[in-house]
């Protein structure tokens, strides 16, 4: 080969290997960019000398069941998602406070947070699976498990002040958790819903529903929040698959399966278009905003806006505060990260004629 022909060739190489390395340094900074789940705190209820609720008869503790469930969900995150941090309110036999375990999530500046509990009833007949998020449905079933889970705090030291003169016997008690801004709740409605609907699946296939309640340990978190009630300790059927050690990885999968939907959820909203093509909103007459949070009664106080100009959108018994009118979703994907900064769970809502688009989820 000649002089010229190889040089060349060595143009060719060089120019090749330069474009690979543009694209790859390009890919770098747009996986950067992109808006990640990057911390999970998993809460197994319980622990230490509060042992949940008990089956004497079988011998069994809400607080072992809860442990072994959630360091397995937390191994599968690990190994599909490498990625994120998974971190334990506890990881051992050990009592934890209720309020430190949403401040070991605020602290780490978690994603999400999810609490894992077994339920119990004085009526034996009771059974199946339900999820909750913080709220402040008061009705007298879901008053009795809140009560119930609680009611942990009396084994905390000087827990009167810790928790403002809380009592979890108090009817009165509970009438704080009607002044909490959830600014979460609907996220964690979406979330509930997915690990609702794995869970019934099995092994305990009773369908308890989504519900709202007061709980405390949910109660600070400054992110979409769940609380799993796996089965009833105290029902003989549901007994026997909670004390099943293969059934606890069948509850820990079918609750990754719901947080892998999350995941793609959570973060689809942060995909940009490849091409910067026009998105077909602003082809239809549509328009995107940006969702920084919804309250169950109206924000009075400018201060939770943090300096945004956020207009509020009735949506039934919601008020949805949004933030910006584009004319694209990139427009409102050029703002999110932004947002984002102040709101961390803030997510992009499409809109008709100023009014939300029905059906869609965070």
């Amino acid at each position: 080969m000649n002089a010229p022909a190889k040089y060349n060739i060595i143009l060719m190489l060089l120019a090749a290997f330069s474009l690979c390395l543009f694209h790859c340094k390009a890919g770098a900074a747009d996986e950067k960019s992109l808006i990640k789940l990057r911390t999970v705190v998993i809460d197994p209820g319980h622990g230490g000398s509060d042992p949940g609720c008990i089956n004497r008869a079988k011998g069994l503790k809400e607080k072992d069941i809860t442990l072994s469930v959630a360091l397995k969900l937390g191994a599968l995150i690990k190994q599909n998602y490498p990625e994120v941090k998974v971190l334990y309110t506890r990881s051992t036999d050990k009592a934890v406070d209720l309020r430190d375990r949403t401040d070991i999530a605020n602290r780490n500046k978690a994603d999400l947070f999810i609490s894992i509990h077994v339920n119990s009833a004085a009526d034996a007949s009771a059974k199946g699976v339900e999820t909750w998020v913080m709220g402040t449905n008061k009705t007298a079933a879901n008053m009795e498990v809140c009560k119930t889970e609680n009611s942990a705090i009396i084994l905390e030291n000087d827990y009167t002040s810790k928790y403002q003169g809380f009592d979890p016997e108090s009817p009165e008690s509970y009438i704080i958790f009607s002044l909490i801004q959830n600014t979460h709740l609907e996220q964690s409605l979406y979330f509930a819903g997915l690990v609702q609907n794995q869970l019934v699946q099995g092994p305990i296939v009773r369908n308890r529903g989504v519900k709202q309640g007061p709980f405390l340990v949910l109660w600070t978190a400054t992110m979409p929040t769940i609380l799993i009630e796996l089965g009833f300790i105290s029902n003989d059927n549901d007994s026997r698959l909670l004390a099943n050690r293969y059934n606890h990885n069948t509850f820990a999968k079918r609750i990754f399966a719901a947080f892998k939907e999350y995941k793609t959820k959570y973060e689809s909203e942060s995909i940009r278009l490849a091409d910067g093509t026009e998105s077909q909103a602003s082809r239809t007459g549509e328009s995107f905003g940006i969702q920084i949070f919804s309250r169950t009664s109206p924000a009075n106080n400018k201060r939770l806006m943090k300096g945004l100009d956020a207009y509020c959108i009735r949506d039934g018994k919601y008020y949805k505060y949004i933030y910006g009118n584009f004319d694209t979703r990139d427009g409102a994907m050029a703002e999110l990260e932004t947002v984002r900064k102040k709101f961390k769970d803030a997510f992009i809502v499409k809109m008709e004629n100023d009014s939300l688009v029905k059906n869609q989820t965070p």
